[in-house]
């Protein structure tokens, strides 16, 4: 990262930038527009857009559009079977270069070693592993898989930097009747990204959900749940997983009016599907394939979870945001020709480089 200094006066063009991306053409995800703009970066920041910067170094982009790194807004890694290096080799390639992480199996099984192993795990990939803290450990009072996690261990989780914010908020039940356990989890997120998981709820007992102070769900099955929820203030996070496929069901209730509180998940996936369909990426080509203006549904896969969650750092292309981007060369059909995280090239033509 830049000093504030050094990225203000390569902002100004008072000093060179490491690297313009010259000849692109930028996904404007807050003004829904294609524009022709030079890129400068500086230290794994974007300094700036437009003309006139110096660079140690120029890409030319030959015409390709740049659009921000896609981030996967609520995923189980332990269904794709793999640990975060390799889960990383299967989705950086696809443009997607961050990922809100739920341990939740790996909790139920270890408890707290086991978030801090999915924290220390991701550290120093390729993408961004935002680790988030298992709400329902155990799922439920009678399972036995032999670990719990508590309120206690979550705020002082939170408090390390461990985590970001609470994982999927699966005892709807117990968040709407007030349960003091459920109760004290929330408490202790307050004014942080409270994930839901509240499938089939409406009317009375959704209200209180959403008054709980849970922001999101990616639960819903038909047009009209979402709507509901929706209308409620929650964030939708349409799922597209191996188990449960709600993208074709609920892509018809989006439109301009709404499509700002809608996001994209993959949720579990498994490494078959991954690898020969591909993961947010795939929900982006087939949300355009629908109808939905290629640029709205690029913005559902990256400014519309940064900003539920907090990540101001990503989700454009844009002066102080990270450098994460995709190049691609087919607007209607974006598929990843190469991939920079923190201004680094990590991916080309579908593999790794480191």
């Amino acid at each position: 990262m830049p000093s504030f200094d050094q990225l203000l006066e390569v902002s100004r063009g008072q000093a060179e930038a490491d690297v313009v991306l010259a000849d692109g053409q930028v996904v404007n995800v807050f003004s829904g527009e294609i524009e022709s703009l030079e890129v400068a970066l500086c230290d794994g920041v974007i300094a700036g857009l437009g003309p006139g910067y110096s660079a140690k170094n120029r890409i030319e982009l030959g015409g390709s559009y740049v659009a921000p790194g896609l981030i996967d807004a609520h995923v189980h890694l332990e269904s794709s079977l793999c640990v975060p290096p390799q889960f990383a080799a299967a989705v950086v390639p696809r443009g997607v270069t961050t990922a809100v992480i739920d341990p939740h199996e790996l909790a139920n099984v270890v408890g707290v070693p086991g978030i801090r192993y999915m924290a220390e795990a991701s550290r120093g990939l390729p993408m961004n592993a935002v680790v988030m803290g298992p709400s329902c450990v155990p799922a439920t009072p009678m399972a036995t898989a032999g670990a719990s996690v508590g309120a206690d261990e979550l705020r002082a989780l939170l408090e390390e930097g461990v985590i970001h914010g609470l994982a999927e908020a699966m005892d709807f039940p117990g968040v709407v009747q007030n349960h003091p356990g459920v109760r004290a989890k929330l408490n202790a997120f307050v004014g942080r990204a409270i994930d839901g998981h509240c499938p089939g709820l409406t009317g009375q007992a959704l209200n209180a959900y959403v008054a709980a102070g849970v922001g999101s769900d990616h639960e819903c099955v038909t047009a009209d749940e979402a709507r509901e929820k929706l209308s409620r203030g929650l964030y939708l996070l349409i799922r597209e997983a191996t188990n449960a496929r709600n993208l074709e069901a609920l892509l018809p209730m989006v439109t301009s009016a709404n499509s700002r509180r809608v996001c994209f998940c993959t949720d579990d996936r498994t490494p078959c599907d991954l690898l020969n369909e591909g993961s947010i990426d795939e929900m982006v080509r087939r949300a355009i394939s629908f109808g939905l203006a290629p640029v709205e549904a690029i913005r559902m896969a990256t400014l519309n979870p940064a900003q539920w969650l907090g990540l101001s750092h990503l989700g454009a292309i844009a002066p102080g945001k990270q450098a994460d981007f995709v190049l691609f060369v087919d607007l209607n059909a974006p598929r990843a020709r190469a991939v920079f995280h923190r201004g680094q090239q990590v991916a080309v033509e579908g593999s790794l480089l480191q």
